[in-house]
């Protein structure tokens, strides 16, 4: 009888652990001089994230076809490494897209990206691209690389957005 609500705690506690990672928004945003339509064929490009973003060697899709719904990219890092992510939507009337990392090498979980574009004149285009993401460690003590974590996504994003141009 005892043994019941004894298992029925350390589940929740268990539970507990595993949702105490606190959710982290990171958001960076820039204007970009050029056309609202050449900065939009350049980011919108899923299986192109290599030929602007400073830390991706090389990029590839693995599953369904690029630029579609579902489709899947292997990205793979200057470092080696590799992330794999999911291509969740396209809102072509607002000039956004979403997309999850669903594995690889960095310490995050639960990771979701929005990328939008926005006109601002003829000539040029406000760019945000934010996300969410818990860290990986989960723990009540997290490793030392989870503020690591956000400081990377803060640069990467800051380094990255401008080679749009």
């Amino acid at each position: 009888m005892v043994r019941k609500p004894v298992f029925a705690a350390l589940v929740v506690v268990a539970g507990l652990n595993l949702a105490g990672a606190p959710v982290v928004k990171i958001s960076k945003s820039v204007t970009i001089h050029a056309t609202p339509a050449a900065v939009e064929e350049k980011a919108r490009d899923f299986n192109a994230l290599n030929t602007w973003h400073p830390a991706v060697a090389k990029d590839e899709i693995v599953a369904t076809s690029n630029n579609q719904p579902g489709a899947e990219r292997k990205l793979t890092l200057d470092n080696g490494g590799t992330v794999d992510e999911k291509l969740l939507s396209f809102d072509d009337a607002h000039h956004r897209f979403s997309y999850a990392i669903v594995g690889g090498v960095l310490p995050v979980s639960d990771y979701s990206s929005t990328f939008r574009i926005a006109p601002v004149g003829k000539d040029s285009a406000w760019v945000t691209w934010s996300g969410t993401f818990k860290r990986k460690d989960s723990g009540a003590r997290p490793a030392a690389d989870a503020s690591a974590t956000t400081a990377m996504y803060r640069g990467m994003r800051a380094g990255s957005l401008p080679a749009l141009r």
